[in-house]
């Protein structure tokens, strides 16, 4: 494989490779067991003369597979994949563990999950189950063990996909069964009840446990007053934990019996609204991570202009393949709607070419595969109304269908370079954004700040990133902080740290790395608790300065910040900062009765610098006025795009995109030969050019 993008680690590099980085074939979900078997072959002769390469088979379809316990029935899902494999299309096969069959969970009702207000969640959903409880670990074993040992040395079979979207669909799971689980975990990680209550500060409230059994998961619902909030976090720690375990025992399952040129891995999805996933925990476990993204959903961010509702985020869908991509170096997007859903807050038309428009950037951020949901649009059950390649009808091709065909026409006839370098200026912005999962709930868990979003403050710096073109990689602390591969370093909000991260930032700095830290960063231990020192004291000889205090102000009467003869307006948060001597003040705050006092400092350190903005502007329109300082100033080669403009490059192809409702000029060099679109890009519209 052909790796051009650095990743945080090469956590299970594999013995084959799975794709050609080259190219990004395109594939299309279809279910047979919603459709009569006679129009199974018609469906899937059209799905490959679109010019789709692979198909989706099998991850809600437990009830066919298994329709009484113990009976087994593959013989529908064989003359599926014989069809499949007649038409050249390949296999993505999936086990079918989010929808348990109704005998199971009739017979088995203590493994479905308990909401916070005790209600048991019952049959006729999804994700209704406890994981990792043992009678459905038992289930489990025995559904994937069957179809491991029937598909696991079929060639038509590509790879396998674990699951769908793993989550709990009430978020959390306060089962009984849990509630045990959670005091094993914590009596494993603590030993003793008195460890436990110094870590948790149970002093406090006259919360002291004389043992783990009295200890119940904390619930908002049953702690009116405020839950324990080192409590909590070990409690989402050992959530993510649970989701993790549970997604291995299944890849170890599979493991045992499928052959080596089969991968695997599980779609995660909507990252900011599921807490319990963290991508990270089995880095180990999946070949790579593959993902899922929703665009007109109005649930994410997106531009806010007329056209916003069209168009979608193309922030959020660049976060999550570069976040996916920095699990294991490559990634896939395994659901890309191909028009209309049907979940949405109002379910807009796509604009013209925005679908093809998707596609293409899944491309330019570096996919190895790009699948769509749906090929056939449902007749019934949730989503009927999700459109899909095909009309209702079923031979009618949609107008996403159209724009999919045609992206797949397109990326096939690019010409694949013979030799292919990447851009020095692409290397010199290159930056690694430091990740935690324990920071994202800490924050989340005491923001502070009724405004205070942990989410919308990663995606300040994130959009800002993007704006200049970086190419960004989600590193953990455990990873190499190399200056030659990440000549910069952001780690927004960091808030639980200790001394070794803080030696590990300095050696970075001091070998070339330039670190951005911002507000918060370093203000608690590991446990969530406050040391017992000045405020994030730790960090004062990293940053060369002092924080004094910071301050919140109401969203009616937002404070000031001068950078560079220009005014900026914040209210969430505003560290007020005194910097040594020899530590430059980049930013002063314009009102208040800290008036004139550091808002924004810069201090050199060896052959590096460290940057501190302690202020969260209003649309971080300071941050990225200081981080394209930053990187100027260091040598990188930056790009000014306006607001969800993206520019990324391939393989030597760049492609820009335009999810902002107004044309931009994109900077071409010149002398570039244009493959698709205009330098002068639309709304919805695509530009593909090479260079050298």
């Amino acid at each position: 494989m052909l790796y051009l993008v650095q990743p945080a680690a090469y956590a299970q590099k594999p013995d084959v490779d799975f794709f050609d980085d080259r190219q990004m074939i395109i594939g299309a979900y279809y279910y047979p067991e919603h459709w009569n078997p006679e129009h199974w072959e018609r469906d899937l002769k059209k799905m490959s003369e679109l010019g789709f390469t692979f198909t989706h088979f099998g991850e809600f379809a437990w009830s066919m597979m298994e329709p009484e316990e113990g009976r087994f029935d593959f013989d529908w899902l064989d003359r599926a994949i014989e069809i499949a494999a007649r038409y050249k299309l390949k296999i993505i096969m999936c086990t079918p563990t989010p929808t348990p069959p109704a005998w199971l969970t009739y017979k088995h009702p203590e493994i479905l999950t308990v909401d916070e207000q005790g209600i048991k969640q019952r049959h006729g959903s999804r994700l209704h189950v406890s994981y990792n409880h043992p009678v459905y670990l038992h289930y489990t074993e025995k559904i994937v063990t069957q179809l491991a040992k029937r598909y696991g040395q079929d060639d038509r079979i590509w790879g396998w996909q674990v699951d769908n979207e793993p989550h709990y669909g009430v978020l959390y799971d306060y089962s009984e069964q849990h509630q045990k689980a959670f005091r094993t975990w914590l009596a494993s990680k603590y030993n003793t009840i008195d460890d436990l209550n110094a870590a948790w500060g149970n002093a406090f409230w006259s919360q002291t446990y004389n043992n783990f059994y009295q200890i119940r998961i904390p619930n908002a619902s049953e702690a009116p007053q405020g839950a324990n909030p080192h409590a909590l976090l070990d409690f989402q720690r050992f959530n993510a934990d649970e989701l993790a375990s549970a997604l291995r025992f299944q890849t170890e399952i599979l493991k045992k019996h499928i052959k080596a040129s089969q991968w695997i891995t599980t779609n995660y999805a909507y990252y900011k609204f599921l807490p319990s996933v963290d991508l990270f925990r089995n880095q180990n476990d999946f070949h790579f991570a593959s993902h899922t993204m929703y665009l007109t959903s109005q649930f994410l961010n997106d531009s806010g202009d007329s056209l916003a509702h069209r168009l979608s985020s193309g922030m959020e869908l660049s976060f999550s393949a570069e976040f996916a991509r920095s699990i294991n170096g490559y990634t896939g997007i395994m659901e890309l709607q191909p028009g209309q859903i049907n979940w949405g807050k109002i379910n807009p038309q796509p604009l013209p070419g925005a679908v093809r428009m998707w596609v293409w950037h899944s491309y330019a951020l570096g996919d190895q595969f790009a699948c769509t949901y749906r090929f056939r649009q449902p007749l019934f059950g949730s989503e009927f109304y999700h459109k899909g390649i095909l009309e209702p009808d079923g031979t009618t091709l949609s107008a996403g269908g159209a724009e999919y065909a045609q992206v797949i026409r397109e990326i096939g006839d690019l010409p694949i370079p013979n030799k292919i370098r990447l851009p020095k200026s692409l290397k010199s912005r290159n930056t690694a954004f430091l990740w935690n999962q324990d920071n994202l709930w800490d924050l989340e868990n005491y923001r502070h700040h009724e405004d205070w979003d942990t989410w919308q403050y990663f995606y300040t710096y994130y959009e800002s990133l993007k704006s200049m073109g970086a190419r960004v990689t989600f590193i953990q602390e455990k990873d190499s902080f190399d200056p030659e591969v990440y000549p910069f370093m952001v780690a927004p909000a960091f808030q639980l740290s200790d001394d070794s991260l803080i030696d590990k930032w300095e050696e970075y700095v001091k070998k070339g790395g330039n670190l951005i830290l911002t507000c918060r960063t370093a203000q608690k231990d590991r446990n969530g608790k406050l040391p017992e020192t000045l405020l994030q004291q730790s960090i004062y000889g990293l940053i060369g300065g002092e924080i004094e205090f910071f301050d919140h102000l109401p969203a009616a009467w937002p404070g000031k910040v001068d950078h560079n003869d220009k005014s900026y307006r914040w209210h969430i948060w505003g560290d007020v900062i005194k910097p040594a001597e020899q530590t430059r003040v980049l930013a002063k705050y314009a009102d208040q009765f800290y008036k004139g006092k550091a808002a924004v400092t810069q201090r050199k350190l060896g052959k590096g610098s460290v940057t501190y903005i302690g202020a969260w502007s209003h649309k971080g329109e300071l941050e990225k006025a200081i981080l394209s300082e930053v990187y100027q100033n260091n040598k990188a080669e930056i790009l000014q795009l306006p607001p969800y403009v993206f520019v990324e490059w391939r393989n030597g192809y760049w492609i820009a995109v335009n999810y902002s409702s107004v044309i931009v000029e994109i900077p071409v060099t010149k002398g570039a030969n244009i493959i698709y679109g205009n330098p002068v890009l639309a709304p919805g519209q695509v530009l593909v050019w090479s260079s050298e």
